[in-house]
């Protein structure tokens, strides 16, 4: 392979990319579907979010979910602008009030307000992300932690994801065009943009950015197995495209990107400073391995018998999707030797502690360094193929097809304020090596 070492023939070693992070063996496993309605209505497509590799860690419950399917509303409520207007006593007029009026809200100055008037658009559906739990947002999305991890309520309010954090509009019709719209309405209809906000006038009239933003990414060649990353966008209020701030709560704009729009394509990357979501189209699922094929490629190699080459033990990758640290010396669970990319059963040979992270002597080459266990990459629209496990990302030991390896391993996820970095799509975990760009 151009990009990795070939593999030998010992069965316990694994290819090993020099890029920013991916190693190892061979095996994989199995991801919850959303169970479609009972009248099998259309389906728009799929919000995954990175980290969570199928489930979030308290369960997949109601609105709080690690992946939303987008069906068709058997009732439109999709709204599109209609009136524009200033008044001189913001968040005063009785229009700001009005449930049944969907508004954003300018605000230029202490007695100045810009209203942008929206009414019912029979042609679209609308579905609102955040971290708010008001009914208002479809799909709640709370801070990833590296690692499958949430964090607990007593950190939430300090999070960076906004609580009504973007809207997502889906044409009725074919081709089902899903546009993003930075910010979400609230409760009483209305979006605010404070006088501090980043705001300005357009031709149309106003425009602005949310205090963090909302970014998107979309891969160059569609998402298959010859795609590779794009550049990262910042959408607005009125889904127009620029490029990104100096930093995200930057009060200057980025230039306007003329030649792009805000529709959504197949593996677009939607940051939201906190959490970042996959967009799967209906029509590129139809080309994305699935669960059953997923299991029957675990099947597969737990039928070829995988031997320890130290304890001589059978390997079974196991069905579970949470594959934790079995530390049982006759664990049939596979490790394997990070630096080196040997693969075995657990064992307690030769183990050293370095500062409290635990680290083994490879039998097989003497390499000393973490020692993990290798556990499946199971959310099935990560995978830009169907193609075996044949790698595994460093240091967390998901694995995946060669080609899904190597596409998230070039893919340069926003990290803090102004910085990018390659991470695991199953756990969200940072890769070793160079920032992947």
């Amino acid at each position: 392979m151009p990009h990795g070492n070939s593999i030998d023939s010992d069965p316990s070693s694994f290819r090993k990319y020099k890029q920013p992070g991916q190693l190892i063996s061979t095996l994989e496993e199995e991801s919850p579907n959303l169970p479609p309605s009972t009248h099998a209505p259309v389906k728009y497509g799929e919000l995954v979010i990175l980290g969570y590799n199928g489930c979030l860690p308290s369960g997949n419950r109601g609105r709080r979910r690690s992946r939303f399917i987008l069906y068709k509303k058997e009732v439109p409520n999709g709204v599109k602008p209609d009136k524009r207007y200033e008044i001189s006593a913001p968040r005063s007029a009785q229009v700001t009030k009005d449930n049944e009026k969907h508004t954003i809200a300018y605000t230029l100055s202490r007695h100045q307000t810009f209203i942008e008037e929206y009414t019912t658009d029979f042609k679209t559906d609308m579905f609102q992300i955040g971290r708010s739990t008001e009914p208002i947002i479809d799909f709640i999305v709370m801070d990833t932690v590296p690692g499958a991890k949430c964090q607990e309520d007593t950190v939430i309010s300090e999070s960076t994801i906004s609580r009504f954090a973007c809207r997502i509009l889906v044409d009725r019709d074919p081709p089902y065009n899903a546009r993003i719209y930075a910010a979400g309405f609230n409760s009483t209809s209305n979006i605010f943009l404070g006088e501090k906000a980043c705001k300005w006038r357009t031709e149309q009239g106003m425009d602005g950015l949310t205090t963090n933003g909302v970014l998107l990414m979309r891969p160059k060649g569609g998402f298959q197995a010859t795609s590779t990353p794009g550049v990262w966008r910042e959408v607005s209020v009125c889904g127009n495209v620029y490029w990104l701030r100096e930093t995200r709560s930057s009060p200057q704009r980025g230039k306007l990107v003329e030649s792009e729009n805000n529709i959504l394509e197949d593996g677009t990357l939607i940051d939201l400073c906190g959490a970042s979501l996959l967009w799967r189209s209906a029509s590129g699922l139809r080309h994305t391995p699935t669960q059953e094929l997923l299991d029957q490629l675990r099947k597969d190699i737990n039928r070829a018998r995988p031997q320890c080459p130290i304890g001589f033990n059978t390997l079974v990758l196991p069905r579970n999707r949470n594959v934790g640290r079995l530390l049982s010396e006759n664990s049939k669970q596979p490790y394997a030797y990070l630096k080196c990319g040997h693969v075995h059963g657990f064992h307690e040979w030769n183990s050293k502690d370095q500062e409290g992270k635990e680290e083994r002597m490879c039998p097989m080459c003497r390499e000393v360094g973490p020692y993990e266990p290798l556990i499946m990459g199971n959310e099935a629209s990560f995978c830009v193929d169907s193609e075996p496990p044949t790698h595994a990302f460093c240091p967390c030991g998901h694995m995946c097809s060669d080609k899904t390896a190597k596409y998230w391993s070039q893919v340069p996820l926003p990290h803090g304020t102004h910085a990018f970095q390659a991470a695991c799509p199953f756990c969200a975990t940072p890769l070793c090596g160079d920032q992947g760009m």
